[in-house]
């Protein structure tokens, strides 16, 4: 094997930062923070949200953010070693959604953890029909559930996937109650499963998202890989600040007439039911409480300068920062909405 200079200092840069003492900062930071993330993709939305917001934090602090592709049940197991700081957190509604389902590995954490800033929203959660299919709405869909036809949804079950799908059921529930039996899970993976639960028509519905599958609805008529969206879980106001161009051959306009109001799902017999994917910061419920002020501090720094904001629309996350006590207020009422569906559906 040859080493040039360009190796070997990587290589030594590399050792530095795994031997290098974590001594906090002036400001109670470490010089040195891992950011760990509950996924294991380095190519996923969570990744390129954390990559993103780490790279502004070691900027304005003057520190070192490597951000950790290990997985929620690593993260967690990591962040409850570590109080002093040197290991923070960022995932998504996940995390108290696979609690709300009863996923093992999932504590609730806002009893667990502390819940820190809200930095970003993937409005991109959806689902969709084959091309072909007879059902060209939501309404399509729930007056058949009521009429007392088989709907049958792939979703990836215990969190973001199968958190519409409740809502569906759900809604069903509202309008005819007895007609949410007519809407059934057919239970998969990964976004390619459920892409093939659909070809093989084991599936007439499918959860899937804006950036995974909008490629699929520009195929033509006749291919039988072709899809249609029926529902964007997003509010209209997140998909408002999207850009105007929209993702591939889907404008934003016609990303909002999939979504609330224009497409209905509801939640209660008067409000719709929405989901924002929401990106936020767990922190180890032991560490010092300074420490999550310099954060919020940092970070709305950070968002008020607006640089920040371009890269995060760039890869179609919307900008969407809360300090704190702001955001752990928002996503504790977020949290009991869906509790109340979840339960609703269950017959409790």
């Amino acid at each position: 094997m040859n080493f040039n200079r360009r190796t070997l200092i990587a290589a030594a840069s590399a050792a530095a930062f795994a031997s290098a003492p974590f001594a906090a900062s002036a400001d109670g930071l470490p010089r040195n923070v891992r950011m760990v993330i509950g996924s294991t993709s380095t190519g996923g939305d969570t990744y390129q949200n954390s990559a993103i917001v780490a790279e502004a934090l070691s900027e304005n602090l003057g520190i070192n953010i490597k951000v950790d592709a290990v997985g929620s049940t690593e993260a967690f197991k990591a962040l409850n070693r570590d109080s002093r700081g040197s290991t923070i957190m960022i995932f998504h509604d996940q995390s108290y959604l696979g609690n709300l389902y009863g996923r093992q590995g999932y504590d609730d954490p806002f009893a667990n953890y502390v819940v820190g800033p809200t930095v970003a929203i993937n409005p991109g959660n959806a689902y969709l029909v084959p091309a072909d299919s007879p059902y060209q709405s939501m309404e399509d869909i729930l007056t058949a559930a009521e009429n007392g036809e088989r709907v049958r949804v792939a979703i990836q079950p215990g969190g973001v996937s199968e958190i519409g799908f409740s809502a569906m059921k759900n809604a069903a529930r509202v309008r005819a109650p007895g007609s949410e039996e007519n809407i059934v899970a057919v239970n998969t993976g990964s976004q390619s499963d459920k892409n093939q639960a659909m070809w093989d028509d084991l599936a007439d519905v499918i959860n899937g998202s804006i950036q995974a599958n909008e490629q699929f609805t520009q195929l033509e008529d006749g291919d039988d890989k072709a899809m249609r969206f029926v529902w964007i879980t997003a509010r209209d106001a997140t998909l408002g600040q999207a850009p105007e161009a929209g993702m591939g051959g889907t404008t934003r306009d016609d990303m909002l007439a999939y979504a609330s109001p224009e497409t209905s799902v509801t939640l209660d017999g008067t409000n719709d039911f929405t989901f924002d994917k929401e990106f936020f910061f767990l922190f180890n419920p032991d560490m010092d409480p300074a420490i999550i002020d310099q954060i919020d501090t940092a970070l709305a720094e950070i968002y008020a300068a607006g640089d920040i904001q371009e890269r995060q629309k760039e890869s179609f996350f919307i900008p969407n920062f809360l300090p704190s006590a702001e955001a752990t207020a928002h996503l504790t009422d977020k949290r009991d909405t869906y509790a109340d569906v979840i339960t609703a559906i269950a017959g409790n």
